[in-house]
């Protein structure tokens, strides 16, 4: 994160806070059930295979989606066919068709296979800063983020670097903060409601194929 320029920082920000606002809604959607924080779903798939519960067929498919999304994200670009910005454009517009489309299948009575095409979104989101074929650092999951805040706040206290510890704490924000957005609008408007981040993803990546020339993240 502390390598990135002031704009990709921006950029991860508002990615966190999309990621929020995801989770968030399939949260409220499917009972108690994470999008992207795929550590809770883990430790819940656990308890449900020891306790035989019914939802162990659900967790199992919405982990195996986000890992999916996670192959094909990490697939998009690998051969340097695509400039950065237009790799995270491309993959932003998949994520946005998807998160529209999964509304309307949730309406004919999927709510799964929605539940798991959203999931697919978050597993791809986190492609969006790859480095040399490895993740810079997650956008759906925070406890790394929290980690480098408790770690930067030590180095401060120590007499190091005042601030390394601030573009973690924006992230986090971020996330919370869309989380926050997500939950509201789910009691306006449903599984509908992931028509925002839908949208989100879109106007962003219309702003990257427009400013084509950012730098490498």
């Amino acid at each position: 994160m502390n390598r990135l320029d002031r704009n990709a920082r921006i950029l991860a920000v508002s990615f966190a806070a999309m990621a929020g606002m995801v989770d968030a809604i399939g949260f409220l959607a499917s009972g108690g059930f994470f999008l992207s924080f795929m550590s809770g779903n883990s430790t819940r798939f656990s308890v449900g295979v020891v306790e035989g519960a019914p939802y162990v067929g659900m967790v199992s498919l919405l982990l195996l989606s986000f890992v999916g999304g996670v192959i094909g994200g990490s697939l998009i670009g690998r051969k340097n066919l695509l400039a950065h910005a237009r790799r995270q454009a491309l993959i932003l517009i998949i994520i946005s068709l998807l998160l529209f489309a999964a509304p309307l299948i949730a309406s004919l009575g999927y709510l799964l296979v929605a539940l798991c095409f959203a999931a697919f979104c978050m597993g791809l989101e986190n492609t969006l800063f790859e480095r040399e074929g490895s993740v810079s650092f997650g956008l759906t999951y925070m406890t790394g983020a929290l980690v480098k805040i408790g770690q930067g706040i030590a180095t401060l206290i120590s007499g190091g670097a005042r601030f390394d510890w601030v573009p973690y704490l924006l992230l986090w924000l971020g996330l919370v903060s869309g989380a926050a957005v997500g939950a509201m609008v789910f009691g306006a408007f449903g599984l509908n409601s992931l028509w925002l981040p839908a949208s989100y993803a879109g106007f962003f990546a219309l702003v990257l194929l427009i400013s084509p020339n950012r730098r490498r993240a």
